[in-house]
């Protein structure tokens, strides 16, 4: 009877635990469950906290493209000097230096203010010179200094492309004349009418209406902002200042060797790299993913470019000519620039071997006129650049013709490519034919036979002895 009753209440005694722990067990869980809930809460930023790390990033990224684009002086100083003469390869160091010196400080007072200043119908800016952050961003003080910087190395790559267009005869002072004018006027004007409207201190309202672009005209990155408006500008002073001594014999061009090729292809893989800051860099944000998108596109358009030059010069000279190489890159490069964010990859490269192989040809087309340009400027940015700004009205992912798109886009963006030409061209030669008739455009004769760098700066760039007799006089060999 004992041993029974101690069982029972054994059997009692568990009985009362098992309840006990059955309403312990899922308080325990339900704790459990909410203690993850509530460090997160108390360790998650506010919604604000997060936009501001992402304008920060965005601020960041601005930043770093813009110094990828501002190596790119770099490279265009080693292509230009790489693709001429070893006597003026000082020259071409101190106009590129200048390019970027001159371009910074004339931009900073004038040209931002007349490309994104407040305008009546989108012509010409009004305000923002001497651009100050702090009183004309309210949304973001740094963002202001970010957009500043970055469409500061923008305006100096466009004034760097006409410097070896006009190289190995042109006066150092007539070029800084035009750089000053090329950054402060010209450049920023049209910019102001394609990208005007980029510009939203309040951070959502554009205070330029941007004409141009209020009609639809596309153009990304500056197939035709920049890069056209230098090469057509490139052309003016080209045909002002003449061909170099020896380019022509009998009305035939012969070629003259620039000194350097591993110089050139250096500043091609630079450019190359920078461009990674050019076109992806154009997005001022992270966001989205559009970022390596473009990045994508520059890339295989640049690649294809390469592969059509080596092509097109295979079949017109029978051998692959690593300059028309180079420069096919380039075109790539330049083509892609309009459309990259909106052009399929697969159409991105048939862009670029389509710029490759023009390169080559209006080269070829350019010298034959008696247009002497010693490395395609002309060729490379502003053909390219035109050819690549009509792509977008061919090739946009929705509103190309080849896409299903219509004829409308390409309209307006051949009113882009017009506009851009016949305002670079036109008031570059009118100054270039200024600058002629004041303070001349042309080094003398001799000056020219000797070398810009002696006469002009009053040094060599390599040791006394090291340039070749040749290279004081023209050169053999292709007509590019």
């Amino acid at each position: 009877m004992s041993w029974c009753s101690s069982w029972r209440s054994l059997i009692f005694a568990l009985l009362i635990a098992v309840t006990a722990v059955g309403g312990w067990v899922p308080a325990f869980a339900e704790d459990e469950a909410a203690a993850p809930d509530a460090a997160a809460a108390a360790v998650a930023p506010p919604a604000d906290s997060l936009e501001a790390v992402r304008a920060d990033a965005d601020i960041l990224w601005t930043c770093v493209a813009a110094f990828l684009v501002f190596f790119m002086q770099a490279g265009f100083m080693l292509v230009e000097a790489g693709f001429t003469r070893a006597k003026n390869a000082c020259n071409i160091i101190m106009k590129n230096l200048m390019d970027f010196g001159i371009g910074t400080i004339a931009f900073y007072f004038i040209g931002f203010g007349l490309m994104f200043g407040a305008t009546k119908g989108g012509w010409i800016g009004m305000d923002h010179f001497m651009f100050d952050a702090s009183k004309h961003s309210t949304a973001s003080e740094n963002w202001g200094w970010a957009f500043l910087i970055f469409q500061t190395v923008f305006c100096a790559t466009a004034a760097t492309i006409i410097s070896g267009a006009v190289a190995e005869r042109t006066k150092f002072s007539a070029y800084l004349i035009y750089t000053c004018v090329m950054t402060a006027v010209i450049y920023p004007i049209f910019g102001g009418w394609a990208w005007g409207g980029l510009w939203k201190p309040d951070g959502a309202t554009a205070v330029n209406e941007a004409w141009l672009g209020a009609k639809g005209f596309l153009d990304f990155a500056g197939s035709t902002v920049v890069h056209s408006i230098g090469g057509w500008a490139a052309l003016a002073g080209a045909i002002v200042v003449g061909p170099r001594i020896g380019k022509y014999v009998g009305g035939k061009p012969q070629a003259i060797p620039g000194h350097s090729i591993p110089l050139a292809a250096l500043g091609v893989f630079i450019l190359w790299l920078g461009w990674f800051g050019f076109n992806p860099g154009s997005t001022t944000s992270i966001k989205g993913g559009s970022l390596a998108y473009i990045a994508v596109t520059t890339n295989i358009a640049a690649a294809a470019g390469c592969i059509g030059g080596m092509v097109m010069s295979w079949v017109l000279f029978k051998k692959p000519d690593v300059s028309f190489a180079l420069n096919g890159a380039l075109a790539g490069l330049v083509a892609i620039t309009a459309g990259c964010d909106c052009i399929p990859v697969p159409q991105a490269g048939l862009l670029g071997l389509i710029a490759g192989a023009l390169v080559v040809l209006s080269v070829i087309f350019f010298d034959r006129i008696g247009v002497d340009d010693p490395v395609g400027a002309v060729s490379v940015h502003g053909v390219c650049g035109a050819l690549g700004t009509l792509a977008v009205g061919l090739m946009h992912r929705e509103l190309g013709l080849f896409n299903g798109g219509g004829t409308g886009q390409l309209m307006i963006q051949m009113l882009g490519v017009a506009v851009a030409f016949v305002w670079s061209f036109g008031l570059s030669m009118a100054m270039f034919l200024a600058l002629k008739a004041t303070i001349g455009m042309r080094v003398s004769p001799q000056e020219e036979m000797e070398g810009l760098d002696m006469h002009e700066h009053g040094m060599l760039a390599y040791p006394p002895g090291w340039i070749a007799a040749s290279d004081l006089g023209g050169g053999k060999g292709l007509t590019h």
